[in-house]
């Protein structure tokens, strides 16, 4: 059956409930109902995610963890666990796979679903949205808000209106009444540099984008102007994109006390490629490039990169990479974070064959890397160190740590 003149298309977004909070407090029922910080301690470190129980003190994603306890000191502060955060992920994917086979993941927790012509299999867009809230429950024990409508963009946007646990169906002919109230910072794309330019202008609501001058929007955004504008307008084209490869999976440290020169930066490019490399074979995919990211004291940013010789899921070629590129780096101020990525991954975790003389020795750092491995799913993170891990530099253990796409 195809969808009828009023939804052209059928487009789901589908956002996981505070996901990394919701998962620790499933996971460790005393948690549950009570205000909890994803994170680690210390000046420098920051949220990455609070549970709705820490919301109404002023706490959110992003915020630093030492002002978020200070307006919520009874919160409880949890240690990110992103390995099994994947694992939940991949039921979720799963499930949304059973919707449709167009689903484009953005995140660990969120994704687009295309519905277009479905309605024969799960009924109207509104019982395909609440089809698929409880199929998320019956599978995780979790909550997910999902947002209807007839492009990407809004979708995302009617996801957000009633969270938690919200359903937002908004039909074509309803798409203006309910964008235009809404702050121009919900326009996707356009963040707090670009909410304060429009701002500027005398634009406070999405309204007021939609009927601004496309030169007085271009004059101030250049040419992202007439794409703002026509978001405003409710007009995305964007279809659906499935199979999304992940483009980098990466590891940072932002430092409790600045760190000066290269010899310092190694142990922490040592932990980082531990960490990445981790995070490779939980995800069953192996790198073909290296991205070292730093970050000064003035916050300036450096990163540099280059290819590997073979593709890799293990620390030491990560490591020897890395440290091949630190004589391309300034040296010119301190540093206040640290950062490794691995990119141009493709599925596999075996090592690849090398010569016959480099064949044991590849065979025994993938076996010590499956202990590892093992050992710290078991025991936890910290559960095995390297022994340079233990005089290192002091760090917040705040961790990005997360697939990027």
């Amino acid at each position: 059956m195809s969808a009828p003149r009023s939804w052209p298309r059928i487009i789901l977004h589908a956002d996981m409930d505070a996901f990394y909070a919701a998962v620790e407090q499933h996971d460790d029922p005393s948690l549950r109902g009570k205000p909890i910080l994803v994170g680690f301690p210390g000046r420098r470190s920051v949220v990455s995610t609070a549970s709705y129980e820490a919301r109404p003190f002023g706490v959110g994603s992003a915020m630093p963890m030492v002002q978020a306890q200070r307006l919520c000191p009874q919160a409880i502060i949890v240690p990110p666990r992103f390995e099994r955060y994947a694992e939940v992920s991949g039921v979720i994917m799963g499930v949304f796979g059973r919707f449709s086979p167009l689903v484009e993941p953005l995140s660990l927790d969120e994704a687009f679903l295309d519905m277009t012509g479905a309605e024969g299999l799960f009924g109207p867009p509104a019982v395909m949205g609440e089809k698929l809230r409880a199929a998320v429950r019956e599978a995780t024990g979790l909550t997910v808000s999902v947002g209807v409508s007839a492009t990407k963009y809004v979708a995302k946007v009617a996801s957000d209106a009633r969270k938690p646990d919200g359903l937002t169906v908004v039909p074509l002919d309803q798409v203006l009444a309910f964008l235009h109230p809404l702050p121009v910072r919900r326009l996707w794309g356009v963040g707090p540099k670009g909410a304060e330019a429009l701002e500027r202008l005398g634009l406070h609501t999405i309204g007021d984008v939609a009927r601004a001058s496309l030169a007085l929007l271009t004059s101030e955004l250049g040419s992202q102007g007439e794409h703002v504008q026509a978001l405003a307008m409710g007009d995305d084209p964007r279809e659906v994109i499935p199979d999304q490869e992940a483009k980098s999976i990466g590891h940072e440290e932002t430092l409790e006390f600045d760190v000066v020169g290269p010899e310092q930066v190694k142990p922490l490019l040592l932990r980082a490629a531990d960490r990445v490399a981790e995070r490779l074979r939980a995800n069953a995919v192996m790198a073909g490039g290296l991205r070292v990211k730093l970050k000064g004291a003035s916050f300036k940013l450096s990163t540099r990169q280059k290819r590997l010789t073979e593709p890799t899921s293990s620390a030491k070629p990560l490591y020897e990479a890395a440290l091949a590129l630190l004589d391309e780096f300034p040296w010119d101020e301190p540093l206040r974070l640290v950062g490794l990525a691995a990119y141009e991954l493709a599925p596999g975790v075996l090592p690849v064959q090398g010569d016959l003389f480099t064949q044991a020795d590849t065979r025994k750092h993938a076996e010590l890397d499956r202990t590892v491995d093992s050992l710290r799913a078991r025991f936890g993170e910290d559960a095995v160190k390297r022994a340079s891990e233990l005089d290192g530099p002091d760090v917040d253990r705040r961790r990005d740590g997360r697939v990027r796409r």
